[in-house]
């Protein structure tokens, strides 16, 4: 996006209202609609949802976190809460801004259910690079 609509977004000055807060409430929603979306999906019993966003000159980065006490993993719970945020986003500066693109929703880590513990090699070299390694 636009370095003006990222600051815009951190001001809270766009027209729409507050698009972080937007945002973050429509992916904690969409984290506990996957199965409703996703045709190959289950219902899960989500527990905690968690939404953050990190603001950059010309993008903002969108994480998602979700637990479950399910004996299945999650993931697609947390892409989805990643993308509808992103989509939220998009939807509340667009108006301001068309050359808005999401990119690069991923994966990170997934724990539990049959396949276990998950890490993207990425991830295991940011915590390396944090460690001093």
């Amino acid at each position: 996006m636009l370095a003006a609509t990222t600051a815009s977004v951190a001001a809270n000055a766009m027209n729409k209202g507050d698009v972080l807060a937007t945002a973050r409430v429509a992916g904690m929603q969409a984290a506990k609609q996957a199965a409703a979306l996703l045709p190959m999906s289950h219902p899960v019993l989500v527990g905690n949802v968690h939404v953050n966003f990190v603001i950059a000159d010309t993008h903002i980065d969108v994480e998602a976190s979700v637990d479950t006490v399910d004996r299945t993993g999650v993931e697609m719970e947390a892409l989805m809460a990643v993308t509808v945020a992103a989509l939220t986003i998009y939807d509340m500066c667009k108006s301001t801004d068309r050359t808005m693109t999401i990119e690069e929703v991923a994966l990170w880590e997934k724990s539990g259910g049959r396949s276990g513990t998950w890490r993207r090699e990425e991830a295991l070299l940011e915590d390396q690079k944090k460690a001093g390694h």
